[in-house]
């Protein structure tokens, strides 16, 4: 064997020695596997924490790709994350996708969170959009805000406490405080003492009070009897009662009309009072009586009939006026 086919039988060992070790390396490492088909979905995020090229991609706990690419928006406000995932595991377009880290300290990887899997599911290029790693660091500036919002209310409490103490829980407010719970406590033994003369004189008063009430039940029961009686007498005499009634509606008309006539003159009644001569005569009729009833008061009725004409009279007595014919 010459020394030239040596080398190249040499040449060709370490080749292929070498191409085995690249595609193991490529095998074993964070890359996509060459040996399996892929397509690309585009992640869509604010931040990417410390997710890196070549980071897995875990579904369930499961290898299901990596992460080909990270770009960031001309906008700066986002950015993109295309993974390469193998074909024989579909995801479900109602699946989360989260950044999340191996450990407390380790690398960062994708994880797909599978929810109802329900169709369709994602194609080759489909954009979804994708929740930022929990930030430690945004965590501990926010606790720290917190602890100093938690420390000024701490001094603002215990500053609200000293004027309490200064405005409220001084020795006149307290003292006062302890004079009202005296009188409360005499005001409740009155109390008590008040309500026990009571008990003692519903006790003593038994017979008493049981006959008072006795009795309001008693005319109780007759105010009940007398409504129930007058009940039926109005329900017995209803026709009769508004019978009544009519009349004397139509008396107080009756009367009205009486008094309109007297007022005009009409009628017998009328006449008299509108006739001056008889006015008159009634007058004079009530004068002749107011005369006959003096002297009888002053000579009495024997005088009166049997004294002489020349005698001194008494009163005269004066003549009616003649009525117009």
């Amino acid at each position: 064997m010459d020394k030239s086919h040596l080398e190249r039988k040499v040449g060709f060992f370490i080749g292929l020695g070498l191409v085995l070790l690249a595609g193991m390396l490529i095998y074993f490492s964070k890359g996509a596997s060459l040996f399996h088909g892929t397509y690309l979905l585009k992640l869509h995020a604010t931040n990417v924490g410390g997710l890196k090229e070549q980071s897995f991609v875990q579904l369930a706990g499961v290898n299901v790709g990596n992460v080909h690419q990270i770009k960031l928006d001309p906008s700066g406000t986002n950015v993109t994350i295309e993974l390469q995932i193998y074909k024989q595991f579909p995801i479900y377009h109602d699946a989360r996708f989260v950044i999340e880290e191996a450990g407390f300290l380790g690398d960062h990887y994708i994880s797909v969170i599978p929810t109802t899997n329900n169709p369709p599911v994602l194609a080759d290029g489909a954009d979804v959009l994708c929740e930022s790693p929990f930030n430690l660091q945004e965590v501990a500036r926010s606790a720290a805000g917190f602890v100093e919002r938690l420390d000024e209310t701490a001094k603002k409490i215990d500053a609200s406490v000293s004027d309490l103490r200064a405005q409220v829980l001084n020795a006149a407010v307290l003292a006062n405080f302890g004079n009202t719970i005296t009188n409360l406590r005499l005001v409740t033994e009155q109390a008590l003492t008040t309500v026990q003369d009571i008990h003692n004189l519903v006790g003593t008063n038994r017979d008493q009070v049981n006959l008072v009430v006795s009795n309001i039940v008693f005319f109780s029961a007759q105010l009940n009897q007398m409504g129930c009686t007058a009940s039926n007498l109005l329900a017995t005499n209803g026709v009769n009662l508004t019978a009544a009634t009519k009349n004397i509606a139509d008396l107080t008309v009756s009367a009205q009309q009486l008094l309109k006539d007297i007022q005009a003159g009409q009628g017998l009644a009328g006449a008299l009072v509108q006739n001056n001569q008889t006015t008159t005569n009634i007058q004079l009729l009530a004068e002749n009586l107011s005369l006959v009833s003096s002297n009888l008061n002053r000579f009495g009725l024997w005088h009166i009939l049997w004294s002489h004409p020349s005698a001194a009279t008494p009163n005269a007595v004066k003549p009616a006026a003649a009525s117009p014919r």
